[in-house]
Order: C-alpha cells, then sequence, then structure tokens
C-alpha cells in the first residue's frame, strides 16, 4: 500500500507518510491505562510520569507484531484527557520512547461528561474550536489533532447538545479535510448519525462509525457499512463491561447497589467481520481494542493477559477459524486507517 502523492498522516509529532504507518489501532485512550493516580503513590506531581511510562510499557510489543500506530481518540475530559486539551504533550513523549507514531484526535463525549464550556458552546463555537484544534493545535500546544473523534451519541438517542457537537465535527472535518470518527453507545443511532452528517456535506467515505461491534444485530451492523461509511470494530477483547450513560454520583448511600453491565463475545466480533468480508466489505472495516485500565480487571484473559497484543495474536486466530484470511486482516490494519488518516499535506 502507498500513499497518494502530497497526503501524509498528522502525528503528534509531524506529518508521517501513509506507507510508514505499519498496522495501526485505530482507536484507544493511551493516558486512560493507569486507573487512577493513587498508582503513583498517591504523589499527583508524578502522575504524568506514571500514565507515560505504563502507555510506553503497554506499547512495547506492538512493533514485533507489525504495529506502527496508535490513535488516541479521548474526548476533552475523560478516559485521560483533561478537559482543555493541554495534556496531549504527554503523547508526544508516549511517542517518542515507545517508537511507535501517535495521531490525536479532539472530540466531545456524551452530554453528561462534557465539560461545562463545550455544554455552553454554540454549534459556531464548537466547530471553531475543532477546527482550531487541526490547524492551530489543541490546548495551546501547537499539537495539531489529525483526525475528528470519537463525537458521541448517546444510548438510544441523541441529545441536542450531542447533535450540535456532531454537526460541528461535521463541519471541521469538511474544512479541514480529516477524516470523522463517532461513538455510538451500543451501536445504536448509527444511521442517525450518517443522515446527520451526509446532510452536512461531509463525505460518507471519509466516516467512521465507532463501536458497531456492539450492537446485537449483524444486519444493522452490515446495513450501516451499506451506506457506504467504515464500521469499526474497536472494543475487541473487551468482553465485558460497565455500562454507564453518566458519572457516578458524588456521595451515593452506603448499602447495597445494583449496576448496569454489558457483555459482546468476541466470537460473535470474529463471526461478525467474516461476514462483512463475505459482503465484500473488507474495505469498509477498522479494528482495535478501545482498552482503558479501569476496564481490565473484567478481561482478565483478553485484555488483562494480552493487552493491545490480544488483537494481533489470540483474536487474529479466531479470525482465521471463521475463514478471515491473512490478506484481509491486513487491508483493515494497514491500507484502511492509513487512507483515512491520510490529508493534504498543505492541510
Amino acid at each position: 500500500m502507498t500513499g497518494a502523492p502530497g497526503r501524509t498522516v498528522r502525528t503528534v509529532l509531524g506529518p508521517v507518510a501513509p506507507e510508514q504507518l505499519g498496522r495501526v489501532l485505530h482507536h484507544e485512550h493511551l493516558l486512560s491505562l493507569t486507573p487512577g493516580p493513587w498508582l503513583a503513590g498517591g504523589r499527583l506531581a508524578d502522575t504524568d510520569e506514571d500514565q507515560i511510562s505504563r502507555a510506553v510499557g503497554a506499547l512495547s510489543g506492538l512493533r514485533a507484531l507489525g504495529f506502527g500506530t496508535v490513535v488516541d481518540l479521548s474526548p476533552y475530559g475523560v478516559v485521560g484527557r483533561d478537559t482543555e486539551g493541554a495534556n496531549v504533550v504527554l503523547l508526544q513523549e508516549i511517542s517518542r520512547r515507545a517508537g511507535i507514531h501517535v495521531v490525536t484526535g479532539t472530540s466531545v463525549y456524551l452530554e453528561a461528561f462534557s465539560p461545562a464550556w463545550a455544554v455552553r458552546a454554540s454549534v459556531d463555537e464548537m466547530t471553531d474550536r475543532f477546527i482550531g484544534d487541526a490547524t492551530e493545535g489543541m490546548g495551546g500546544t501547537g499539537i495539531r489533532a489529525g483526525v475528528l473523534g470519537e463525537q458521541a451519541t448517546s444510548l438510544g438517542t441523541i441529545t441536542p447538545h450531542e447533535r450540535k457537537c456532531l454537526v460541528a465535527a461535521a463541519r471541521a472535518a469538511r474544512a479541514t479535510g480529516l477524516a470523522l470518527i463517532t461513538h455510538t453507545t451500543h451501536g445504536t443511532m448509527a444511521l442517525e448519525q450518517i443522515e446527520m452528517l451526509a446532510e452536512e456535506g461531509v463525505d460518507l467515505r471519509r466516516v467512521v462509525i465507532g463501536h458497531m461491534d456492539t450492537h446485537p444485530d449483524t444486519d444493522y451492523v452490515l446495513e450501516v457499512a451499506g451506506r457506504g461509511v467504515t464500521v469499526a470494530f474497536d472494543t475487541i477483547g473487551k468482553e465485558n463491561w460497565d455500562f454507564r450513560v453518566e458519572p457516578e454520583p458524588p456521595d451515593p448511600p452506603d448499602g447495597e447497589f445494583g449496576k448496569r453491565a454489558y457483555r459482546r463475545s468476541d466470537r460473535v466480533r470474529a463471526a461478525r467481520i467474516a461476514a462483512l468480508v463475505v459482503a465484500g466489505l473488507t474495505e469498509q472495516v477498522l479494528l482495535s481494542h478501545d482498552l482503558t485500565g479501569e476496564e481490565v480487571y473484567l478481561n482478565r484473559s483478553t485484555h488483562g493477559q494480552r493487552g493491545y497484543t490480544y488483537l494481533a495474536t489470540s483474536f487474529a486466530g479466531l479470525l482465521a477459524e471463521h475463514g478471515v484470511a491473512s490478506a484481509d486482516l491486513e487491508i483493515m490494519l494497514r491500507d484502511n486507517p492509513a487512507r483515512l488518516l491520510a490529508v493534504e499535506s498543505a492541510g
């Protein structure tokens, strides 16, 4: 695979030719591998170094498996990203020490998790923010976003705030040429996201609909891919997770409490990927883990044992069992993300 002339991928350390990316994990959160600052010995001043060193260690097995790039899709204020985006500078140090290209996204998560400034912002202000992140840099760092996302919508609905932010991301995508990656909650609202983006004139070939491996209906996933977008199977190895649509309350009562949880087996994921391949949609699939330290304990035999290497080792074996050829896997891990991440060099 070679990139088109004049097109590069915007990493946190500068532009890189698409053919230099290697395999790509397109949806990860490198600053959330530490579940909490207590793992830095309770010394908050050391938290940055703790986040960096844990990420470098977690990435250490990837190059031997052909991976050269990780995309950090952490929205403002969640999964390790601070509310203003200034700590993207940590991604530069991770990239240097690990010898892995890192691309950062820019986005806002579900309404209940969004920073106050994002909730107050108008659609024009959000659009300007995303464009500025791509053209000038995030949080005053000069580090430019190389993709838009993961831009989020809720379970079975899109709130007015989430609609505003998705429209802003769409307009920023048109203005900058960057690809746009969404977050769906358990795969819901995917078709509605596509309709909104189409109304804004976004090239659907540059759109990735996220977390489609968590939707319960394979036919629905095929329908989404049939609209011309790329579908992300980006929670591979996350077979169990706690399901939260809003932050935990600040002072919950003592005693027994219930919680919501969700399961999606990797055998189901592998079978669905095989169905997409049979349908001729190999070039519209991306793969990743969405791995966070907070959820590793729920997935001890996948993320807990293999970490970032799980996809290319254990899960690759599952794909082979379901008839997915190694050449198809390479398209999903190399060609597809490189095509989507590449932009005009002058952009």
